[in-house]
């Protein structure tokens, strides 16, 4: 089988070919094969009931400083590919709304990974609400006088932005903090949209560990150690990424979600396990795949890749 793949992503020239999850699934869809194309979000255009994106072919290799090559840039109709791979970071603001609602007029004549309505419907922090017992105790509000209360209530709490990414804006408010109402002052200044608010977890200081699901199965982890003085676990702030296997709990948490995944298409996911909870639920371009990789011995984005041909062969 091969393939028409166009990856919609970030600039390629500056990513860290050592740690990019689309890099590694961009190689192996090489190596099978596939046709690669490359375009960024603002390339893609809706032009008479069809969408097109101004795409490049692309080839890739690992090779720092010289890691890829494109071709003549082509306004290409997507209905001519046979798979998109939705692979640009959050954060997930109307212009990344915006794409879901186009990539979803191909979909599923052209294969979108991850399926672009269920992107559009699951929210990272959101979508993890859906599935009762497993977050830690938690109030999504606008209210501050809600959020006074749940701290008067647990004490010592984190407060992030609803839609953020990548460890921004996240708080760690502790019992003798002053800065409560501050903060509050300070996200409704910025977000218009609710905060979320949860019990600290002191098991963070042990590890936040990241799962790969392929097709709503678990297939390896990382756990993510925070520096010291430090609340956030996010590597680009300084998270130690250790090797790791899945506990009881987080099986459980994983046979729990994974149904919900696989029926939504949701391909490649990643979920954040702190302690005996779950926390989040990453559907728009989760990351992780080198790192487990290399701790496990594994090629994961091989995994990702069956399961996408798999649904092409059955179209």
């Amino acid at each position: 089988m091969s393939l028409a793949v166009a990856i919609q992503m970030d600039p390629i020239d500056s990513i860290d070919i050592d740690a990019d999850s689309s890099f590694v699934l961009a190689l192996e869809a090489q190596s099978r094969g596939h046709a690669l194309f490359f375009y960024q979000p603002k390339d893609l255009s809706l032009r008479e009931h069809r969408v097109v994106a101004r795409m490049q072919p692309l080839e890739v290799r690992r090779k720092k400083g010289d890691h890829f090559s494109v071709g003549e840039a082509v306004d290409t109709d997507l209905s001519m590919m046979d798979v998109v791979l939705l692979r640009q970071d959050p954060p997930f603001d109307m212009s990344y709304i915006t794409t879901t609602h186009l990539l979803e007029l191909v979909h599923p004549q052209t294969l979108v990974v991850n399926d672009p309505v269920a992107v559009r419907n699951a929210p990272e922090k959101l979508f993890a609400t859906h599935f009762e017992g497993l977050l830690p105790p938690t109030v999504i509000t606008a209210n501050p006088e809600e959020v006074r209360a749940f701290r008067a209530e647990y004490k010592d709490i984190i407060l992030k932005p609803l839609f953020g990414n990548g460890g921004a804006g996240v708080f760690h408010v502790k019992p003798d903090d002053e800065n409560l109402n501050s903060l509050m002052e300070m996200f409704t200044q910025f977000y218009r949209e609710p905060v979320i608010v949860q019990r600290y977890l002191p098991e963070v200081r042990q590890g936040d560990k990241r799962i790969i699901l392929v097709d709503g199965e678990p297939v390896g982890a990382i756990n993510r150690v925070p520096a010291a003085g430090e609340a956030r676990s996010n590597m680009h702030v300084g998270g130690t990424p250790l090797k790791s296997e899945l506990t009881g709990r987080e099986r459980e948490i994983c046979a729990a979600i994974g149904p919900t995944l696989k029926e939504k298409g949701l391909i490649f996911v990643g979920i954040d396990v702190i302690g005996e909870y779950l926390t989040e639920i990453n559907v728009t371009s989760p990351t992780g795949l080198q790192e487990v990789n290399r701790f496990d011995n594994v090629c994961l984005e091989a995994l990702i890749w069956d399961a996408i041909e798999a649904r092409c062969a059955h179209a």
